[in-house]
C-alpha cells in the first residue's frame, strides 16, 4: 500500500520548526537517520539540556518521533517525521513570514547538500555517481498538467521508498541496512515560474 502523503503543518507547528536549531536538529535527522539529545549536542555543538528541550517541542508538534529500532536503553532515540506545506498554508497571510522562513532554510539546505556532492566527486565511488542524478527541465504547461506531473513524480518516488522501508523492516532483526546501502536524498521540485511582465518584491 502506497504512503500517506506526509501532514500539513499549522501555524503554531509552523511557528515552532521555524527556530533555527530545530530545524538544523531535524534536517540532521533526516540525513543521518536516528540519534539521541547527546549525539544530537555533539553534532549541533550544543549541550543536552539544549537539545532535549527542542526534541520536546520537535515531537509536541510531529515533527519527529520514537524510533522503534532503538526501543531499549536509557536514552531516547529520534527518528525525524516527514511533513508538506499546502497550498492552504502558502497563501495563508497569518503563516507568510513563517513559511517564507521555513522554505528559504531547505533551499538554503539543499544548496549546501548539494555542494557537498559536487565537491567530493573526486573521492565517490564509481557506481554511485552512475547511479546519481540531477534533472533539470523547462516547458509549458497548465495548471491541471503541472499537478498531474507533480502527482506522477510523487507515485514514483513513494513507490521507490516503500520498497527501501519494506527491505529495512525484513533485515531489522539481522544486522540493519546492509552493507551497500547509503542514505540518499531525493529532490523534487515543479512549479510554475512567475508570470511574463508580472512584477515580483524582492
Amino acid at each position: 500500500m502506497a504512503t500517506a502523503r506526509p501532514p500539513s503543518v499549522g501555524p503554531d507547528a509552523l511557528k515552532a520548526l521555524v527556530h533555527p536549531l530545530r530545524i538544523a536538529m531535524w534536517e540532521y535527522l533526516g540525513d543521518h537517520g536516528a540519534a539521541t539529545a547527546t549525539q544530537l549536542a555533539r553534532a549541533m555543538g550544543e549541550s543536552s539540556g539544549q537539545t532535549s528541550y527542542h526534541l520536546r517541542q520537535l515531537e509536541r508538534f510531529g515533527f519527529i518521533e520514537d524510533d522503534p529500532d532503538h526501543a531499549r536503553g536509557r536514552e531516547r532515540w529520534w527518528r525525524a517525521v516527514g511533513f508538506s506545506l499546502q497550498a492552504e498554508e502558502l497563501l495563508d497571510e497569518s503563516m507568510h513570514d513563517d513559511v517564507l522562513a521555513l522554505l528559504r532554510s531547505r533551499v538554503a539546505a539543499r544548496a549546501s547538500v548539494m555542494t557537498r556532492w559536487i565537491d567530493g566527486h573526486a573521492h565517490e565511488d564509481r557506481a554511485w555517481l552512475d547511479a546519481s542524478m540531477s534533472k533539470e527541465a523547462r516547458t509549458r504547461l497548465t495548471a491541471p498538467e503541472l499537478a498531474a506531473l507533480g502527482e506522477e513524480l510523487e507515485e514514483v518516488v513513494t513507490r521507490h521508498l516503500d520498497a527501501a522501508k519494506a527491505r529495512r523492516d525484513q533485515t531489522a532483526d539481522a544486522d540493519g541496512d546492509q552493507p551497500e546501502m547509503r542514505r540518499v536524498r531525493v529532490y523534487v521540485d515543479a512549479f510554475a515560474l512567475p508570470a511574463e511582465g508580472l512584477d515580483q518584491e524582492a
